[in-house]
């Protein structure tokens, strides 16, 4: 049987049951429970620290208001996080590389955002879809392109996390395959696509740590338009 390599983004199954519902809920068993060693373990220490400085980091751009968000944004960063570094190791599948579960991700949060800036302030809330000192005639223009960009908001978070994620996976894909084949026949060949995907391994950690960053920051920012 021939596989294409895009197989890999296809969801597994188990006796025709579905598997992504298990590999969204793993992340979830790395984290720890809370017991009375919670503290004193250096797992657990090390845990909370990198909780922290995540959550740090996030709340920069928001104010007072906003940080009662903090636990959405943290746990929402975290699980894309773990499930994209989960992702990287071999044999599994990545529920991140699916576009309708990043806008499952993005599009709720992104509502909600824009449903509190139109109960706390409905007018500046508006007011980001027209800017300020526009004349007349380009008003109906500016007001529809406004309005589209705002909508397109959820979709772009989705498309820039699975489009950015997928390409990845397809490059380690493609070299590994390479330096396999080129095992036999040109060894050294080998060995240097061999070092080429080890470097790239290290920067598809580097790529599935940021954008879980940047899906969340940018989340974070839109909720500060709107408080």
């Amino acid at each position: 049987m021939n596989l294409s390599f895009f197989d890999q983004f296809s969801s597994p199954s188990l006796l025709g049951i579905p598997l992504i519902l298990v590999a969204t809920l793993l992340p979830a068993l790395l984290l720890p429970s809370p017991n009375n060693r919670w503290i004193t373990g250096r797992l657990s220490v090390l845990q909370l620290w990198l909780i922290n400085l995540i959550t740090k980091q996030l709340m920069i751009p928001l104010d007072k208001k906003g940080h009662k968000w903090a636990l959405i944004l943290t746990s929402l960063m975290l699980f894309i996080l773990l499930t994209n570094l989960l992702g990287l190791l071999p044999y599994t599948f990545t529920p991140t590389t699916q576009l309708s579960m990043n806008l499952a991700l993005a599009f709720p949060i992104w509502l909600a955002t824009l449903l509190t800036g139109l109960r706390n302030q409905p007018s500046v809330s508006l007011g980001h879809l027209l800017p300020e000192g526009t004349p007349t005639p380009l008003i109906p223009a500016l007001i529809l392109i406004e309005t589209t960009s705002l909508l397109i908001r959820p979709l772009a978070l989705g498309v820039r996390l699975t489009a950015n994620l997928t390409a990845g996976h397809l490059l380690i894909q493609l070299i590994s395959t390479a330096t396999t084949v080129l095992f036999s026949t040109m060894p050294a060949i080998s060995f240097l696509t061999l070092i080429i995907l080890f470097l790239l391994t290290i920067l598809e950690v580097a790529v599935a740590m940021i954008q879980a960053y940047v899906f969340v920051l940018l989340l974070s920012l839109y909720l500060q338009e709107n408080i």
